[in-house]
């Protein structure tokens, strides 16, 4: 398994007491397939998402990263695990108004000490593999919701990451863009070899993924 939560609790201060946004939660999310995790605002999604991408610890369980358990890592080696091994596409792409299309890539394997032709040969891959090869130029005013979504999809690949963590990346789109993107993100999730998480709300363009698992107030439960 490339993503593993095992026996997965999250707790939360409030008032007096801890809200459980996790309750033993297990996921195991195989390389190269696509895991559709669904649920209303408040669910726990997030917080899962969040989990896997090792930005929280939660207070008991374990996540494995392409076989390393995260626990007891340090700052630092998180840190380098999540360089190394895991992508994040977030919600709203957040792409630098500054920087061109291949250059929103390139800075990714720059700040990881790649070579900068190394990089700039990793970016036009991408860039064509997500349908943008003739938008390289371009900087994110020139191009459109949908295409600036796909550039902040192959920014999340741009390390070569084991775990593709996606968070609602259709929200901010309509119904065509987003079938597109989620048809992206299953094809790249095949060629890349990644392991991918996707968390939505909306099950519409579903019907391709590998897995769909539903939380409800910290509980999971796999859905047909």
């Amino acid at each position: 398994m490339s993503l593993n939560l095992t026996d997965i609790t999250l707790t939360y201060p409030d008032g007096d007491t801890r809200l459980t946004a996790l309750d033993h939660v297990t996921l195991d999310v195989p390389k190269g397939s696509l895991t559709a995790v669904l649920g209303p605002s408040g669910s726990g999604k997030s917080s899962l998402l969040a989990v896997a991408a090792t930005l929280i610890t939660p207070d008991t369980g374990t996540v494995t990263i392409d076989g390393t358990p995260t626990t007891g890592l340090t700052r630092g080696e998180l840190t380098a695990l999540r360089r190394h091994k895991i992508g994040i596409v977030f919600q709203q792409p957040n792409l630098l108004p500054s920087l061109t299309a291949a250059e929103q890539l390139q800075v990714m394997a720059e700040i990881d000490g790649r070579k900068a032709r190394t990089a700039r040969r990793r970016a036009a891959e991408l860039l064509d593999a997500v349908g943008l090869a003739d938008q390289a130029g371009r900087r994110p005013h020139q191009l459109s919701g949908g295409q600036r979504q796909r550039i902040n999809i192959a920014r999340a690949l741009m390390n070569d990451p084991t775990v593709l963590l996606v968070d609602e990346p259709t929200s901010a789109l309509d119904h065509e863009r987003g079938a597109t993107v989620i048809d992206l993100l299953t094809r790249l999730t095949h060629q890349q070899a990644t392991a991918t998480v996707l968390v939505t709300h909306d099950r519409t363009h579903l019907t391709a993924v590998d897995q769909m698992v539903e939380v409800r107030d910290g509980h999971m439960r796999s859905t047909p």
